[in-house]
């Protein structure tokens, strides 16, 4: 097998590769690579209605790349809806997504109790783009769950909900502490502040 060869399969898989992607800017990246690497090979041995495809194709994943990356940050896309501690669409979304909740928050549980729960969903037009739990503990919310689904975790709707949206601080709230066992948490990254285990805001 010469470089040619391996040029041709390694692009192929790339290509399959990106498709089993949940997040939607790693399969952009990753198909936009891929297509790159298809393009110079079918070149390369002049199968040219290949190359054009792949040309358009290249096109395609670099203007979806641009449109994510500049809407990323647009906390305009974002709304933040309370709902009943109880409520059957909250169970729902806690249920089919709870492999992947325990995947990245393994110490999270979810058994309304008291008045000081909240619980919130985080829409995107009418797409649900993630869940967040709350404990009171006087001024302070202790974040049982912040959850976002794969389709929007490289988006930033962090962001919006801890910074932009006042929906805490419109319930009397004046610091969110995270949760300690958080898998990658993003806090650092929206204005929160490393203490121990775990990060605070002051709102």
């Amino acid at each position: 097998m010469d470089w040619l060869d391996v040029l041709g399969w390694g692009g192929s898989a790339l290509l399959v590769f990106s498709l089993l992607q949940a997040r939607v800017l790693r399969f952009r990246a990753l198909n936009l690579v891929a297509c790159v690497i298809l393009l110079f090979f079918n070149a390369f041995i002049e199968v040219w209605p290949m190359v054009g495809m792949n040309a358009v194709l290249c096109g395609i994943n670099v203007w979806f790349l641009v449109k994510i990356l500049r809407e990323r940050h647009d906390t305009a896309k974002f709304e933040v809806i309370e709902v009943g501690r109880d409520d059957a669409f909250l169970r729902h979304l806690l249920r089919i997504h709870g492999a992947d909740i325990r995947r990245y928050q393994p110490g999270s549980t979810w058994e309304p109790v008291a008045e000081r729960d909240h619980a919130f969903v985080v829409l995107k037009g009418d797409e649900t783009v993630g869940v967040v739990l709350l404990d009171a503990d006087g001024d302070t919310a202790r974040v049982r769950l912040d959850y976002v689904t794969p389709r929007f975790r490289d988006h930033t709707p962090g962001e919006f909900v801890w910074r932009d949206s006042g929906v805490l601080s419109a319930l009397g709230f004046r610091r969110v502490l995270s949760p300690p066992d958080m898998v990658g948490a993003y806090y650092g990254r929206v204005g929160f502040q490393p203490d121990g285990r775990q990060f605070v805001l002051d709102l």
